[in-house]
């Protein structure tokens, strides 16, 4: 049977039986559409990059949804992809235990754990999303939440029969698109911080696997985050992150261009499912590296790290999505 895009919700829901290799929808990956504190956030995010518009905006009584909800959204498009690639029909209606969805990323599965699930479900139903991304052809501004409802199941008894949720239909077209489908490291959900959450997104879409990486201006990188932190303590967390290279499979370097600070990203070598040997890491050619302005050297030299990518679920460079980046470049090759 083919995969059915079915966008009526009367029909009967994606049944989740097992797991799906994690992957992330590109729209998502590097334009502030969550709070990267674990604070409640009210003020809302207003962001715009050409024509690109991005508005968020949460209730007051639950907050903005935060980087963290948004694993619920990823668990869910890779689930969607997982069942239209085996040619099951699919839907914007999931049903699911919430162990299935604790387990995949990386939480405990005590009661703490299922009271949290449900306040990031609040969180995501109540938060209201505008964005000209997208937009149809008789239409420039699509508003929805992350989560159209959602409904704890019982059967008899009273026993727990799980969770069923239903996607915006914006979210829904993007998974299916899988030109707007990244394959991510399941490390990603043990990484804790928020802005580190969100880097390692924007490294995985810019940046892939590219030899020559990518690379941004600070303030470029402040401005897409729509973090309310002040642009020097947004720049001195970056620094605490090239320091400690906790993002899988990536190494973050820094350097200064007159007065400009530049966060280069650059991809590991893979050690598993390579299709060929390469030659290495290889500098960004831009003026010497500084500090980081912490203990440890921002250009310290770093252990290879292992990825769990598969080869063939990464395409070619990104460069066709990545027009808004402020510093892009063609990637370095390699030696034949």
């Amino acid at each position: 049977m083919s995969a059915r895009d079915t966008t009526d919700d009367t029909l009967a829901p994606l049944i989740v039986a097992g797991g799906a290799r994690p992957r992330d929808q590109r729209d998502l990956m590097e334009r502030p559409f969550f709070s990267l504190a674990k604070s409640r956030r009210v003020a809302p995010i207003r962001y715009q990059a050409g024509e690109v518009e991005v508005w968020v905006q949460g209730l007051p009584d639950f907050g903005m949804a935060t980087i963290w909800d948004a694993d619920v959204l990823i668990w869910a498009g890779s689930q969607i992809v997982e069942a239209a690639d085996r040619g099951l029909a699919t839907s914007r209606r999931l049903r699911f235990l919430p162990y299935q969805l604790l387990t995949a990323t990386g939480r405990a599965t005590g009661a703490t754990e299922y009271r949290l699930l449900k306040a990031a479900l609040r969180r995501l139903q109540s938060t209201v999303i505008a964005t000209t991304l997208r937009n149809g052809e008789h239409w420039r501004r699509h508003q929805f939440s992350w989560i159209n409802e959602w409904t704890e199941l019982s059967g008899p008894g009273g026993r727990s029969l799980g969770l069923e949720i239903v996607l915006p239909d914006w979210f829904y077209r993007g998974v299916l698109d899988r030109a707007l489908v990244l394959s991510i490291d399941p490390a990603y959900f043990q990484l804790t911080g928020g802005i580190e959450r969100w880097l390692y997104r924007v490294a995985r879409k810019h940046a892939g696997r590219q030899p020559g990486g990518w690379r941004f201006e600070i303030a470029h990188l402040h401005a897409k985050s729509g973090s309310l932190a002040r642009q020097s303590d947004f720049a001195l967390d970056l620094r605490r992150l090239v320091a400690r290279q906790s993002l899988p499979g990536y190494r973050l370097l820094l350097s200064r261009e007159a007065r400009r600070e530049i966060l280069h990203i650059l991809p590991l070598v893979s050690t598993i499912e390579l299709a060929a040997p390469v030659d290495g890491l290889v500098t960004s050619g831009a003026s010497p590296l500084v500090t980081s302005g912490v203990n440890a050297s921002g250009d310290q030299a770093q252990h290879a790290q292992l990825t769990l990518w598969p080869d063939g679920e990464i395409a070619a460079p990104n460069f066709d999505s990545n027009q808004e980046s402020n510093l892009k470049r063609p990637p370095l090759r390699s030696r034949r």
